[in-house]
């Protein structure tokens, strides 16, 4: 017994200092990270404050861009959204809506609102998808940059698949039709394809935040508010770090692994080079980035991959655990699924930065962090079981950790306060710190447990996004 006991203890010891080493090495990432995107934000917001982006408005050489808008039971929304699109500041854009057989009365709401009627457009597909089973355009001059697809139901990728098929323009800006652009998103976005430096930019993406409770008029965001429910608060936080704290920094080490799928710009000769859209993932904004990458790389033609701060994009964000879970499981399955499929890239020095940094960096935090995370949880609980738990140091590191992640919220929240400021009254900016404090007993629980059925329906061998239920933007 007394051989159990020590080999328990040694047990014991190692697993204690394994957690310690992990929660620092997470911690350390997070802080150098954070200082990378702070120094990448300021040099950003120097250089671009005195732009004048209604110069691009006029030039010759401005990009031409197809807005690519997959949809598919957006009826809530989907007026305001394709207003939005509509209305945006710029002059070289065509709209391309993707109706991926929605069940609900989508189709029969984009009909009415703009006039449409069949009509026939010379395609020379060049990625396979499912059938097309109409084309529509507007009979209001008001509504000529609009082409709406009609289509067998195929999900998003295949969706996107078809809009680069008929895309016109040389660019294109996949969008989630859920999204709410800022009127000068689009001259933002097409900024860098001009700025090329001798390298070929093949995407750029912009920051996202989340809508709940802004207020939307004729497809503008007119007010920003922080939602009154805690769930969908808390995101507008964890969307803060993660696109200021984070996206930044990887930008800036040319090591960007995804380019959020709400809102992104692609070369469309170099998307459709890399086959476009894979449908065998519901990780098909990530896997397209790592695969145009993998490409360029392996084919040895100088690029970038562009990443700007400035809030471009408001969408709706999840406000009850149901539909939460079935996001967060899905996102792990694409995580895995993109990893999977790129393995090659782990710790290999021909990806250079991306795969000897990034992909090892994605694996670690990203795809193994939630497995770690419950294992931990499962071996503790059989040490105070055993009787055998070091409370003093438990407590300790539970303070640490909790500490650290408050801390990092507050820093990202400290960053939009002093740069971009988009949250203008002070009960908002003591709501966002009150969910600061709760996060990591609330929601982050929530967010390892949606993981764990991540990794249990690709184990299952579940298929497809689920239904997203949405309640619509509030409108003045």
């Amino acid at each position: 017994m007394s051989f159990f006991n020590n080999q328990i203890t040694v047990f014991f010891e190692i697993y204690l200092f394994f957690i310690l080493a992990y929660a620092i090495l997470i911690m350390s990432s997070y802080l150098i990270l954070a200082y990378l995107s702070t120094k990448e934000l300021r040099g950003y917001l120097k250089k671009n404050s005195f732009v004048d982006y209604e110069v691009l408005l006029t030039s010759e050489f401005a990009p031409k861009l197809s807005l690519i808008a997959p949809a598919y039971n957006e009826g809530f929304t989907i007026e305001e959204n394709v207003k939005s699109l509509l209305s945006l500041n710029y002059n070289n854009y065509e709209v391309i809506l993707v109706n991926d057989g929605s069940k609900d009365n989508s189709m029969e709401i984009l009909i009415k609102t703009y006039d449409l009627v069949l009509t026939e457009l010379d395609i020379h597909p060049k990625i396979q998808t499912r059938k097309i089973k109409g084309l529509y355009i507007s009979r209001n001059a008001a509504f000529k940059k609009l082409i709406v697809v009609d289509k067998e139901n195929g999900g998003k990728a295949d969706a996107l698949n078809v809009g680069l098929n008929i895309a016109q323009n040389p660019y294109v800006v996949c969008i989630d039709v859920d999204c709410i652009l800022d009127k000068d998103s689009l001259l933002k976005l097409a900024k860098p394809f001009l700025e090329s430096h001798g390298k070929r930019i093949i995407a750029t993406g912009g920051v996202v935040r989340i809508a709940n409770q802004c207020i939307i008029k004729n497809g503008r965001l007119v007010e920003v508010n922080i939602p009154d429910l805690m769930l969908p608060r808390i995101q507008v936080l964890e969307y803060l770090r993660a696109f200021l704290l984070g996206r930044m920094a990887w930008g800036r080490l040319d090591g960007l692994l995804l380019i959020s799928g709400a809102f992104g710009a692609f070369d469309k000769e170099i998307a459709i080079l890399a086959g476009g859209y894979d449908t065998k993932t519901v990780g098909e904004d990530m896997e397209l980035v790592v695969r145009m990458r993998r490409y360029m790389l392996e084919n040895k033609i100088p690029y970038a991959v562009s990443y700007i701060p400035d809030p471009l994009c408001w969408t709706e964000a999840p406000e009850d655990f149901k539909i939460f879970k079935k996001q967060r499981s899905r996102w792990m399955r694409g995580t895995i699924e993109t990893l999977s499929f790129h393995k090659k890239m782990f710790l290999n020095p021909k990806y250079k930065l991306l795969g000897m940094l990034s992909v090892p960096y994605w694996t670690l935090f990203e795809f193994l962090a939630p497995a770690i995370e419950f294992i931990g949880l499962v071996i503790t609980i059989v040490f105070v079981v055993l009787g055998l738990l070091n409370w003093h140091f438990f407590f300790l590191l539970l303070f640490f950790v909790y500490f650290f992640a408050v801390m990092f919220s507050v820093m990202a929240l400290y960053s939009e306060e002093r740069t971009y400021h988009k949250y203008l009254k002070q009960t908002d900016f003591f709501k966002l710190l009150l969910a600061a404090f709760v996060e990591p007993l609330y929601f982050h629980p929530l967010t390892v447990y949606a993981a764990l059925i991540g990794y249990k329906e690709k184990l299952m061998g579940t298929k497809g996004w689920g239904e997203m239920t949405r309640k619509g933007f509030t409108k003045k």
